[in-house]
């Protein structure tokens, strides 16, 4: 169904479906390729198209280029009480992901806290996905990765950093508060549809090649020059994310990714709690109700917004497109037809 001229909207089991055969042909077997799409689907359907449909023609431009192994699961390396090291063995970043985030929350069924640290891994695409699985489950769930560099150091010009992904979620009522922050003030993906819509961004994101700062997506993207969130602070957090991942998977750090100049091979960590094992878990769902509810009546700068938490939007987002469609620019539609 046309939207606008640009626009299209597509139904999750349409999308789903095109996803799953586009991944049969490339060799997947057929769980695996049923999966891969539904997180996928999953991640558009939720409004984070930068990380679900826009980003699945270069997941299979890696796949056809052999840098991602369709079939490839993760393997045991090393374990000790509830913290394992596992080996992704460059298979899809989304299932690498689900299966640390799965191994994690049993061995913090066990343990109270599992850790499962992941090396020679993909890109888990939107690193929110983990924490909703783990938080509707009801645990605690953090999560990090690192990345090809994509960000210069605070007072530098040459790109050192990683945006290294951030995720925190906890259950709440039925659903889940859930963030999921890069490094920089907007992550690629976000500027890239940015450009793809012709729009400015709300507030400065980077610098371009002048070393000025600027509202203009694409010529942050052309300068690679990303703004830091907190500016300073962000740089900082941005360095020790990358370095806790790599020592703690044993993996590769954001300058050795850089290296080959494909984001492959990449380190991740996922933290789960079971907080049904807290002396005060019986009053946990009131206390953050109590929270929220004072969060929500925030004095607004603007009557018109609401104020949200995170991961509000992201329900929003679902309801709408489960019962209109999925809104898809329809350059983006046509070339995953063309898959």
């Amino acid at each position: 169904m046309m939207q606008d001229n640009n626009t299209l909207l597509i139904s999750p089991e349409q999308m789903q479906d095109r996803f799953t055969a586009i991944l049969l042909k490339l060799g997947f077997i057929n769980d695996r390729a049923a999966a891969c799409a539904k997180i996928f689907t999953g991640n558009s359907v939720d409004g984070i198209y930068t990380h679900g449909v826009n980003r699945f023609p270069v997941f299979v431009q890696y796949v056809k280029a052999g840098h991602i192994k369709p079939n490839e699961i993760p393997s045991l390396h090393h374990k000790f009480g509830g913290i394992e090291q596992w080996n992704g063995n460059r298979g899809p970043g989304t299932l690498n992901a689900i299966h640390a985030t799965e191994t994690a929350m049993n061995l913090a069924r066990e343990y109270g806290i599992g850790c499962v640290a992941l090396a020679n891994t993909n890109h888990w695409m939107r690193g929110g996905t983990y924490g909703w699985h783990a938080a509707k489950a009801g645990f605690v769930f953090i999560g990090i990765t690192n990345a090809i560099s994509a960000m210069p150091a605070w007072g530098a010009i040459d790109i050192r950093l990683g945006n290294n992904p951030f995720v925190m979620a906890l259950p709440y009522k039925d659903e889940a508060i859930v963030l999921d922050m890069a490094m920089s003030q907007y992550s690629y993906g976000a500027m890239e549809l940015a450009v793809y819509k012709k729009e400015k961004l709300a507030m400065h994101g980077g610098f371009n090649n002048e070393g000025k700062l600027t509202n203009d997506p694409a010529e942050i993207i052309e300068s690679r020059r990303a703004l830091p969130i907190g500016y300073w602070k962000g740089a900082g957090m941005a360095l020790l994310l990358d370095i806790l991942t790599t020592i703690l998977s044993g993996g590769l750090s954001v300058h050795e990714i850089t290296k080959s100049k494909i984001e492959t091979n990449i380190s991740q960590l996922f933290i789960v709690i079971d907080i049904s094992k807290l002396s005060n878990h019986s009053v946990i769902p009131k206390t953050i109700e109590g929270i929220i509810e004072d969060y929500h009546h925030s004095v607004k700068t603007d009557a018109s917004k609401k104020i949200t938490y995170p991961g509000e939007r992201v329900l929003q987002n679902r309801e709408k497109n489960l019962a209109d469609g999925i809104p898809v620019l329809k350059k983006v539609w046509d070339k995953i037809m063309e898959l």
